[in-house]
């Protein structure tokens, strides 16, 4: 892993492959490595930047929530120091939150968009409040008790039925996030803005994947985004959840091999 400060956060990174960058976005509260399966497949042709954000798996949490905006900031550093100009870049869940933000803000470094199991609108007030009381008890039990309650709404039923040593994996790096990594993290998300008006702005090639078992996400939300998003596709992922890039590797890189081969060469 590579590092680079960016504000009060130091930011780990990996890079994979060469060709056309492509910047890879985990889960919550997930890392880098729920991408490395699939970017295996990817990087045989693209050069992909798998960063950890902020407050999980190396990376550092820095002060207070981590917000959309720091995200987004963070991920804008992690391009500058890898050279990288304009870039495609895929978020799947807090990654899609934290590409929203990115959009807003440094638009003119996006070629392209793939949005995974992730959603436009802001919290509900019951969905604020129940990150915010899933922070406390981070804080007051530690992190196990709130990964044990997160893990079968993340992965899909067939994958904890199916793939025992998925489920084993994703909770090891979960158990990456410290109590305070995962009620900062929680805090940041309860305040994002948002995004849906942010959808009808974006006006560079765009996918919307999804578990067809996604249950945080389900595919009635990537229908949203792909409805508002000028010429966007829509494509779902059979027996897969929340993490469906990580629980179908194959599918998912052989979705958006196929998306990003069909756009044009950028630098």
């Amino acid at each position: 892993m590579q590092r680079v400060r960016s504000g009060d956060a130091e930011i780990a990174y990996q890079v994979m492959g060469d060709g056309p960058a492509v910047v890879l976005l985990h889960a919550f509260p997930a890392n880098h490595e729920m991408w490395v399966p699939a970017a295996e497949i990817l990087s045989t042709r693209y050069r992909l930047i798998l960063p950890d954000l902020r407050g999980h798996g190396d990376s550092e949490i820095g002060d207070g929530p981590a917000t959309m905006a720091k995200h987004a900031a963070d991920i804008a550093r992690v391009c500058d120091e890898t050279g990288i100009g304009r870039a495609i870049f895929v978020g799947v869940s807090i990654g899609g939150y934290a590409l929203f933000e990115f959009w807003r803000r440094y638009r003119q470094r996006v070629s392209a968009l793939i949005l995974c199991d992730t959603r436009a609108s802001a919290d509900s007030p019951e969905a604020q409040a129940n990150r915010l009381k899933s922070a406390e008890e981070a804080v007051q039990r530690g992190p196990e008790a709130v990964i044990d309650g997160l893990v079968p709404k993340l992965l899909g039923q067939s994958t904890q039925t199916a793939r025992p040593d998925l489920v084993a994996a994703a909770r090891r790096m979960m158990l990456k996030m410290s109590a305070d990594d995962i009620a900062q993290v929680q805090r940041g998300m309860a305040e994002r803005p948002d995004s849906i008006p942010t959808l009808k702005t974006i006006d560079v090639p765009s996918m919307v994947l999804v578990g067809d078992a996604d249950v945080l996400t389900p595919v009635a939300e990537a229908e949203v985004i792909r409805q508002n998003i000028p010429r966007c596709e829509l494509r779902v992922i059979a027996k897969a959840g929340h993490y469906s890039p990580f629980e179908q590797h194959q599918t998912a890189a052989t979705l958006i091999r196929q998306f990003l081969d069909g756009l044009p060469r950028v630098s």
